[in-house]
């Protein structure tokens, strides 16, 4: 979809949006607009007692034909409530449903008149920015493998932004662009089939970010061997594809020299559960197991397309879990790249396997500021949590502050859990360091960040366990039903807001 920003005008034939308060009073250009029609446009609006009295919980709208003495076919007058008390994540819903109407309409020439629409904490560039995203975010489509396409519908490929305020807003609106394009990669990623997106195909997109400036390296088995990544190689083992490690960097920090903030993301591009085999029932789901990459490959994207003034190291694991002669047992112990053993009980708890090494990796190669890994990690986060918030765990507070912070503005929320000696020793093995289950009933996400946490030194950490949000089985505002690509806006805000250029 193309957006076009230009000066206040008016278009013969085109469909307008104008909006209006919750009192059904006209704003912006909408006001203008009523001048030169007479007052048809808010007589109209007084006419429809209605729409006068509803008080919608988003907004409503009201549709005029013909409008006196203006050029427009129709306009459309949207009505705000409470738009004063608006945050970001309500411009950008405010785009997804305007979008929801000028797709229903199936409208060619659509132009918006934003001008007026803004919040008391929200800049304008920033309010219809954020409206923007939301009416690209809402425009995702997943059509690859349809056989048919009906053409003969109409599809909105242009939309016109008409504002005094064009050229601030044009300029603005490519950082807009790039954090839809992050989006819209991972969405990508997580919903292709996993015959075709297996991990040596993960790791070729992740290397196509090398044309937008990311230097991007790629570890296959024979290196990672060499280096003793026992604990990720021993969950490709049964899959005839290989496993690989991506490493992307981008430095955009006027010292090229600082400590790179780094991610770290599971990349199970299918998990069947190994030899400790999942149920048939669901387990097509696991083709999103690799959601963690998916979200610091579109995250790495994001930051080089809006030349992000922070350095950044994004590392995914890219594995698949499944049955053959070779595939690691239940009772099996393997040694991670740390000198580490392991103690295999199940092999469906194989994520940590893949972070363990991503971890110790990144930390001796890179020595991060601070390191923030993304995983599909446990079920248990659903059964404690659901589907609205994903699982945080740190080992620092200042860190995990600020990504709740970032996670409230962008509308990815994110619920904090304990940390403790008690659960840590849940997951002592009596024949190895460590086993990759713990031995009692409950605490399943909590034991598998304890896990995690052996793999971290002293650096500032944090792991957000993200299952229950990578997938939505319902249409939302701003995301169709499928991928969500949750995380990529949170750490695109996380990185701005207390990183970059600092």
């Amino acid at each position: 979809m193309e957006i076009q920003f230009s000066n206040l005008k008016q278009e013969k034939g085109a469909i307008a949006i104008i909006f209006c308060d919750q009192n059904s009073r006209l704003i912006g250009y909408g006001k203008r607009l009523d001048q030169l029609s007479k007052k048809h446009l808010s007589n109209t609006i007084k006419s429809d007692d209605s729409f006068m009295k509803r008080k919608s919980k988003n907004f409503d709208y009201i549709m005029v034909h013909n409008p006196h003495n203006l050029s427009f076919s129709k306009i459309y007058v949207f009505k705000l409530k409470n738009i004063k008390n608006y945050s970001n994540r309500d411009f950008q819903i405010l785009g997804g449903n305007l979008l929801s109407l000028i797709k229903f309409y199936k409208e060619y020439n659509v132009i918006i008149y934003p001008d007026g629409v803004k919040a008391s904490k929200v800049s304008f560039i920033n309010s219809i920015s954020e409206m923007l995203l939301g009416l690209l975010l809402a425009s995702y489509k997943f059509t690859k493998y349809f056989s048919k396409i009906d053409n003969k519908r109409k599809k909105i490929s242009k939309i016109k932004i008409y504002t005094n305020q064009f050229s601030r807003l044009e300029k603005n609106y490519e950082t807009v662009k790039a954090i839809h394009e992050g989006v819209t990669m991972t969405r990508n990623l997580v919903t292709e089939p996993p015959n075709v997106m297996t991990p040596p195909e993960l790791a070729k997109n992740a290397a196509s970010l090398e044309k937008i400036g990311v230097k991007v390296s790629v570890l296959g088995e024979k290196e990672m061997t060499k280096l003793g990544m026992g604990s990720l190689l021993s969950v490709g083992r049964g899959s005839e594809h290989e496993s690989k490690l991506a490493i992307m960097e981008w430095k955009g920090h006027k010292n090229k020299k600082k400590k790179p903030i780094a991610f770290i993301g599971k990349g199970v591009s299918f998990d069947t559960g190994g030899v400790s085999l999942k149920p048939a029932g669901g387990m097509e789901e696991m083709k999103y197991d690799m959601g963690g990459s998916g979200v610091v490959i579109g995250l790495m994207k994001t930051l080089a397309l809006r030349k992000a003034k922070a350095n950044v190291i994004g590392v995914v694991g890219l594995v698949e879990n499944h049955i053959g002669n070779m595939a690691t047992r239940p009772s099996d112990v393997v040694k991670s790249y740390s000198g580490q053993t392991i103690e295999v009980l199940n092999t469906d708890a194989e994520g940590r396997l893949v972070l363990a090494d991503a971890l110790w990796y990144t930390q001796e190669k890179y020595k991060p500021e601070l390191m923030v890994d993304l995983a599909t990690l446990t079920g248990a986060i659903i059964i404690a949590i659901g589907n609205e918030y994903a699982g945080l765990f740190s080992n620092n507070d200042k860190l995990s502050k600020q990504l709740e912070d970032a996670g409230k503005i962008e509308d990815e929320k994110l619920w904090r859990f304990p940390l403790h000696d008690k659960f840590d020793k849940m997951i002592n093995s009596p024949i190895a360091d460590m086993q990759n289950i713990s031995s009692g009933r409950g605490a399943g996400s909590i034991t598998a960040a304890q896990f995690l946490q052996r793999f971290v030194n002293k650096v500032p950490w944090a792991h957000l366990d993200i299952a229950g949000t990578t997938w939505s089985k319902t249409n939302l505002p701003t995301s169709p039903k499928g991928a969500t690509a949750f995380g990529v806006k949170l750490l695109n805000k996380f990185i701005s807001k207390y990183h970059e250029g600092k």
